[in-house]
C-alpha cells in the first residue's frame, strides 16, 4: 500500500498519456480541442453568469456597485498577474499537467464562493477561483495550437471562441434565472459539475506535452510590479466610481501605479527570466494583437455589466434581464461558428479583424442613439456580438500564428492576460459612467455605450498595425 502510494504521488505531478485508443483515433486532435472547449465554456460561464448576480449582491450586503464590483475585478487583478507565469511554468513543466490542476483549483474555489458568509470573504474565494483559472487560461489556446496542424489553427480558435460565446450566451439567462430562484450562491456552484467533467474529459482527451522550454527563476519582481500597477489603477478608478476610501487616497494610487507601471517595463526588458517576453512583443504583428484583444474584450463585456443595471433599476426581473443580455453572446457565438463558412475564403486574418470592430462599432454606437428600446437594444447587442465573434478568433490566430511552438504557452499567457485587462477596464468603465451619471442611468449608459463604440474603432485600427504578409494558417495575404 505504501508502495503503491510512492509510485501515485509522482503521477500527479507528470502528465498522463491518452489511452491508445483515443491516441490512433483520426480525431484524436479534435478531441483535444474538444476538451479545451469545456474549459472555455465553464470560464466564460462563470464570467457572465457573475455580472447578473451584482444587483442581488448590492441588496444581499447592502453595498455599493463600486464595492460589489471587486467581485469582479479580484478576481481578473489575480487573473492578470498570473497568466503570463503559468502559461511559463506550463511550458517548462507541463501545458496539460497545469491544465488539469487548475480545474481542481478552479472547482473548488467556486464551491467556496457559494459559501460565502460576508462580500470581503467572497472577493477573497475569487482570488483563489482566479488562481485556478489563470492555469487554465494560460494553456488553453497553446493546447488547440498545438494540438492541431497549422492550417487548421483558425477553425480550432474559432470553435474554443465559439465555445466561449455559448458560455458568454447561457449566463445571462441562467444566471437571471438562478438569482431570481434560487439565490446567488447557485450563480457559483453552477461551476462545480461542469468543473467535474472537464477534469475526466482532460485526463483521457489532451496530449501530452511534446516540446518544452527549459526551466529558468520565476519573475517574482515583475509579478509584484504588474500587479501593483493594475491593482492601483483600478482602485483610482473605483474611488472615482463611488468606493468608500479617502479623497486623498486617488492621487497616491494614480502615482503608485504610474511609477510601478514604469518601473515593471524597465525591470522586464533586463530581467533574466522577465514575466513578460519582451522579445515577443518587438514582433508589430503580436504587439498589434495583443492590443486589440485588450480592445476586444473591453467591449465585450462593458455590456455585461451594463445592461443588468440599466434594466433592473427600470423595474424588469432578472430572468427578463438575462434573456436580452444574451443576444450579445449569441451574436458572438453565430459569428465565431459560421464566418468561416460566410466570409470569402481570400479575406485574411487583418481583414476579418477589421470589418469585426467596425461591425462591434456600429452596433455600439446605434445602441448609444436609442437607449432604454427594448427590441432595438436586442438588435444592437446581436450586432456587436457578430462583430466581435469576427473579430476575436482572427485577432487570436494573428497571435499564435506569430510565434513558435516551443513559446505558445507563453505567448497565450500575454494574450489572455491582455483580455483579463480589457475585461477589468470593461467593468471599471461602464461602472464609472454610471456613477458619474448620477441618478440618469439613461444618460450613463449612452456615455458608456459611446465609450465602447470608440474602443471598438480603436481595435479595428490595431488590425492595421500588423503588417501584411502570409497568416501561416492557410489564409491570403494581408489588405
Amino acid at each position: 500500500m505504501k508502495a503503491r502510494s510512492r509510485r501515485g504521488l509522482p503521477d500527479l505531478l507528470r502528465e498522463s498519456r491518452r489511452p491508445l485508443r483515443v491516441r490512433e483515433h483520426p480525431n484524436a486532435a479534435w478531441f483535444a480541442v474538444g476538451a479545451v472547449c469545456i474549459g472555455a465554456f465553464m470560464g466564460q460561464l462563470d464570467a457572465s453568469i457573475v455580472t447578473l448576480a451584482f444587483p442581488a449582491l448590492q441588496r444581499e450586503f447592502s453595498s455599493s456597485l463600486a464595492a460589489v464590483q471587486w467581485v469582479s475585478l479580484g478576481y481578473l487583478l489575480t487573473l492578470v498577474a498570473l497568466l503570463a507565469g503559468a502559461g511559463r511554468v506550463a511550458d517548462t513543466a507541463g501545458r496539460k499537467l497545469i491544465y488539469l490542476h487548475g480545474f481542481v483549483v478552479f472547482t473548488a474555489a467556486s464551491a467556496a464562493c457559494g459559501l460565502a458568509p460576508s462580500l470581503a470573504a467572497l472577493v477573497g474565494f475569487r482570488v483563489l477561483q482566479a488562481v485556478g483559472a489563470a492555469m487554465l487560461q494560460a494553456n488553453s489556446v497553446a493546447l488547440v495550437v498545438s494540438s492541431l496542424p497549422r492550417m487548421r489553427v483558425r477553425a480550432g480558435l474559432g470553435l474554443q471562441a465559439a465555445a466561449q460565446a455559448l458560455g458568454l450566451a447561457l449566463g445571462p439567462a441562467l444566471g437571471g434565472l438562478l438569482v431570481g430562484t434560487l439565490g446567488w450562491r447557485w450563480v457559483f456552484w453552477i461551476n462545480v459539475p461542469v468543473g467535474l467533467a472537464a477534469i475526466a474529459a482532460g485526463h483521457y482527451l489532451l496530449p501530452r506535452t511534446r516540446r518544452r522550454r527549459r526551466a529558468r527563476r520565476f519573475d517574482l519582481a515583475g509579478l509584484a510590479l504588474l500587479a501593483g500597477t493594475t491593482t492601483c489603477l483600478l482602485l483610482a478608478a473605483s474611488v472615482i466610481s463611488g468606493l468608500a476610501l479617502p479623497l486623498w487616497s486617488l492621487p497616491v494610487l494614480l502615482t503608485v501605479a504610474a511609477a510601478c507601471g514604469v518601473a515593471f517595463w524597465l525591470w522586464e526588458r533586463r530581467a533574466t527570466s522577465a514575466l513578460i517576453d519582451v522579445g515577443l512583443l518587438r514582433s508589430r504583428r503580436v504587439a498589434a494583437g495583443l492590443a486589440g484583444a485588450l480592445g476586444g474584450y473591453l467591449v465585450l463585456f462593458g455590456p455585461l455589466v451594463l445592461v443588468p443595471q440599466v434594466l433592473v433599476a427600470g423595474g424588469m426581473g432578472e430572468l427578463s434581464t438575462g434573456l436580452i443580455l444574451t443576444a450579445l453572446p449569441a451574436g458572438f457565438a453565430l459569428a465565431a461558428l459560421g464566418a468561416e463558412q460566410v466570409l470569402p475564403a481570400r479575406w485574411s486574418n487583418r481583414l476579418r479583424c477589421a470589418a469585426g470592430a467596425v461591425l462591434a462599432a456600429v452596433g455600439a454606437g446605434l445602441a448609444a442613439l436609442l437607449p432604454g428600446q427594448v427590441g432595438l437594444l436586442v438588435a444592437c447587442l446581436l450586432v456587436m456580438g457578430a462583430g466581435l465573434g469576427t473579430f476575436i478568433p482572427a485577432n487570436n490566430s494573428v497571435v499564435m500564428v506569430a510565434v513558435p511552438e516551443q513559446v505558445s504557452g507563453t505567448a497565450g499567457g500575454m494574450l489572455n492576460m491582455a483580455r483579463g485587462i480589457g475585461t477589468a477596464f470593461g467593468i471599471t468603465a461602464v461602472t464609472l459612467a454610471l456613477h458619474l451619471a448620477g441618478a440618469s442611468v439613461l444618460a450613463g449608459a449612452r456615455a458608456a455605450l459611446v465609450v465602447l463604440a470608440a474602443v471598438a474603432v480603436l481595435a479595428a485600427l490595431t488590425a492595421f498595425g500588423a503588417p501584411p504578409g502570409h497568416d501561416h494558417d492557410g489564409t491570403a495575404p494581408g489588405f
